[in-house]
C-alpha cells in the first residue's frame, strides 16, 4: 500500500486555493518594513487596532470572533479583507483562511514514519547500521536532529533503489555526509562551491577516518567496564551553528552562514573516557574550521580560467588521494557550483547509480538539486530540503526591482504555475522564511531593530535626498548603544553627514513614533501568519514539477523535523520510475 499523497491534480487544485488565499493578501507580504512610517502602512492596509490584531494572533478567542460576526457582512470580504478598499477588518477570518491554505491546513504531506515504513514495506528490519554513533557529541541539538531525522529517509531510499551511493549537493561543512558514511557505511560526494566549505571537510574528513579506527578498535572493550559512572570532566567544543533561515528576515539580508564556537564542560561516559585520545581527535577535526565564515556561490562564469583549473586540478588529486588510500574515506568533498546542466559523470567518476540530497540548500540550489534528479538517468532517488526563499530567482519579475542573473530561474520551477505567470516579489519570500511557530512562542521577531530601522528612513526621508538609496545599513543595530548612536553608525554607513543633526532632534524622532510600535509589532505578525501559505506554494510547485516528470513514479512533500527545532522543515522526496518500485 503506497502511503498516502497526492495526485498531479490534486496538487494543481491545492496550489489553485493558495494562490486565491495569497492574491488577496500578498501585498500585505511584500510590504517593506523599512517604509513602514514614510508609506502609513498600517492604515494603507488594516482598519482594525493593533491590540485587536494582537490579541487575536495570541488568543484567537472566539468570543470575540462571535461578536465581530454579528456586525460584519461577510458577503463584503474576502479573507477578511473588505473587498472594497482591500483593507483587513477581519482578522479572523484571516487567521481560519491561512491556517486552511497552510501545508498542514491543506492535507498535501506525508509524514516521516509513514514514508519511512513504505519504504521498507513489509520488511521488519531496518537500514544497517555500520557503527552506532551519537551526533550530539560533536552537533548542537538543532543540527543533530536534522542529520539523524534526514539520514535515516536517506538511507531508505538507498536501500530501496539498490544503491550504495550518495551526491549532497550544497554539503557545506559535512555533517550529513559524515553522518551518512559513517553510520550507514554509504559512499557519499560532498559537493559544494565554497572552497572554505570543501577545504575544512578534506581535514575533518582525514582526522573522523582516524577517529573511525580508533572507535572501533576501543568501544567494544570500552563498555565491557563494568564501573560507576566517572565524576571527571571534559572540556568539548560545542559548535552552534546558527543559519540564515532560523533568523529574523525581516531584520537581515543575506545568505549568511556564521558558526558561533563555545566551550562548556560534560560529562564523559565511562567508555568516552577509556576512549578519550579518539574522542579527542573526533572533536578537533570537525572544530578545525568552524570558525570560518563560509563564502557565497559564485557562478563558473564569474570565476577566472586560473581558478577554474585550480578547483579542477584539487578535485583530481582528491580523487587520486582517496584510490590511493584504497578506502573512499568519511566522504568525498569537491568543490564545484551545481546547476542543472552539471555533468556528475565529469565530477565524480566513479560514480554509478545514486541518490541526490540537499539538507537547507540554499536559494535556487533547492530548484537546481530537484532538476538535476529529473534530468540525471544516474539518480535514481532525491530528497532535498531548501531554505533561503528570499534568495530565489523568480521568472516573472513584476516590481522590476530585481533582474534574474541566469535564463533558468528557481521559481516557479512547475510548467503549472509557470503558464500562470506566478510572482510572490522578493519581500513576500522573505516572510516566507519566518517561523510561525517560534513566533507564537515569543521568538523570532527583533522588534526594535526593525523600529530603529523604519524610523531612520523617516530621517532620510525628512533631511537627506538620498534616502531611496540602494545601499544598505547592515547589521548596524548590534553595534550600536542607543537610538542616537544607531542613527549616527548608520548615517555614516551610507556616507551621508550626520552633522546635520544634534542628538536631541534625531531623539525626538525615537520619541515621536514610539507610541506607534503597536502598530509595527502587529503588522509583523501578520506577515508571520501568512509565512506558512507564501512557504507552502514555493513547495507545492516543486512538487507539482516532480508530479509533472513522465520518469518520476513516486514524489511526495514530507515533514522530516520538529518545526520548533528546525523551522524549514519540510523534504521534497522524489523516485524514479526504473528505481524499485514501492512495495506493496
Amino acid at each position: 500500500m503506497k502511503p498516502s499523497c497526492c495526485s498531479l491534480t490534486e496538487v494543481q487544485r491545492r496550489i489553485d486555493e493558495v494562490m486565491r488565499f495569497l492574491s488577496v493578501t500578498l501585498a500585505v507580504a511584500n510590504a517593506h518594513t523599512v517604509e513602514f512610517f514614510t508609506h502609513d502602512v498600517w492604515k494603507r492596509f488594516v482598519a482594525v487596532s493593533p491590540q485587536e490584531v494582537l490579541s487575536a494572533v495570541s488568543s484567537g478567542s472566539d468570543q470575540q470572533r462571535e461578536s465581530q460576526h454579528k456586525e460584519l457582512d461577510h458577503s463584503r470580504t474576502s479573507f477578511g479583507f473588505c473587498v472594497n478598499s482591500n483593507r483587513l477588518v477581519d482578522i479572523h477570518e484571516l487567521l481560519e483562511a491561512a491556517k486552511a491554505q497552510s501545508l498542514p491546513g491543506l492535507g498535501v504531506c506525508v509524514s516521516r514514519d509513514e514514508l519511512l515504513q513504505h519504504l521498507r514495506g513489509n520488511e521488519l528490519d531496518s537500514v544497517e547500521i555500520v557503527t552506532e554513533l551519537e551526533p550530539d557529541e560533536f552537533m548542537n541539538s538543532k543540527k543533530s536532529h536534522e542529520v539523524q531525522c534526514m539520514s535515516k529517509v536517506v538511507a531508505c531510499l538507498a536501500r530501496h533503489c539498490g544503491v550504495k551511493q550518495v551526491v549532497d549537493v550544497g554539503s557545506g561543512k559535512g555533517y550529513l555526509s559524515s553522518f551518512l558514511s559513517l553510520q550507514y557505511g554509504l559512499q557519499v560526494f560532498g559537493i559544494d562551491s565554497s572552497s572554505t566549505n570543501t577545504h575544512g571537510a578534506q581535514e575533518r574528513n582525514r582526522k573522523l577516518k582516524k577517529f573511525s579506527r580508533a572507535y572501533h578498535k576501543h568501544t567494544k572493550a570500552a563498555w565491557t567496564q563494568v564501573e560507576a559512572p566517572s565524576s571527571r570532566q571534559k572540556e568539548v567544543v560545542e559548535i552552534n551553528p546558527e543559519l540564515n533561515q532560523d533568523r529574523d528576515p525581516l531584520a537581515e539580508s543575506g545568505c549568511q552562514q556564521e558558526e558561533r564556537v563555545s566551550v562548556n564542560a560534560l560529562h564523559v561516559n565511562p567508555a568516552a573516557e577509556l576512549n578519550l585520545e579518539a574522542g579527542e581527535l573526533f572533536l578537533s577535526g570537525l572544530s578545525a574550521d568552524v570558525i570560518q565564515p563560509s563564502s557565497s556561490r559564485v557562478p563558473p562564469s564569474q570565476l577566472s580560467a586560473e581558478e577554474r583549473e585550480r578547483r579542477k586540478r584539487e578535485n583530481l588529486e582528491k580523487k587520486t588521494r582517496t584510490k590511493g588510500e584504497g578506502v573512499s574515506g568519511v566522504f568525498s568533498p569537491l568543490t564545484s557550483y551545481i546547476t542543472a546542466q552539471t555533468e556528475l559523470h565529469e565530477l565524480i567518476t566513479e560514480l554509478e547509480e545514486a541518490v541526490v540530497v540537499g539538507l537547507h540548500t540554499c536559494g535556487d540550489l533547492a530548484a537546481s538539486t530537484l532538476r538535476m534528479f529529473a534530468a540525471k538517468p544516474e539518480l535514481s532517488a532525491v530528497c532535498g530540503v531548501g531554505c533561503c526563499y528570499h534568495l530565489l530567482s523568480e521568472e516573472f519579475n513584476l516590481d522590476g526591482l530585481e533582474k534574474p542573473l541566469q535564463s533558468v530561474c528557481g521559481f516557479p520551477l512547475s510548467q503549472y504555475l509557470r503558464d500562470q505567470s506566478w510572482f510572490c516579489g522578493r519581500n513576500a519570500r522573505m516572510s516566507a522564511c519566518l517561523a510561525l511557530e517560534r513566533v507564537s512562542l515569543g521568538q523570532g521577531i527583533q522588534m526594535e531593530s526593525l523600529f530603529y530601522r523604519a524610523v531612520l528612513h523617516v530621517i532620510l526621508r525628512d533631511h537627506y535626498s538620498s534616502y531611496k538609496s540602494e545601499k544598505r545599513v547592515g547589521n548596524v543595530y548590534s553595534k550600536a548603544k542607543s537610538f542616537v548612536d544607531y542613527v549616527r553608525r548608520a548615517l555614516r554607513r551610507l556616507e551621508l553627514d550626520d552633522s546635520k543633526l544634534c542628538d536631541r532632534d534625531i531623539q525626538s524622532y525615537h520619541d515621536t513614533y514610539e507610541a506607534r510600535m503597536d502598530e509595527m509589532h502587529a503588522f509583523n505578525l501578520l506577515k508571520v501568519t501568512l509565512a506558512p501559505c507564501i512557504e507552502g506554494l514555493i513547495l507545492l510547485d516543486r512538487l507539482c514539477y516532480l508530479k509533472e516528470q513522465e520518469n518520476v513514479s513516486f514524489s511526495a512533500l514530507v515533514q522530516l523535523f520538529d518545526p520548533l527545532l528546525s523551522p524549514r522543515c519540510y523534504a521534497v522526496v522524489g523516485l524514479k520510475s526504473h528505481a524499485m518500485k514501492l512495495k506493496s
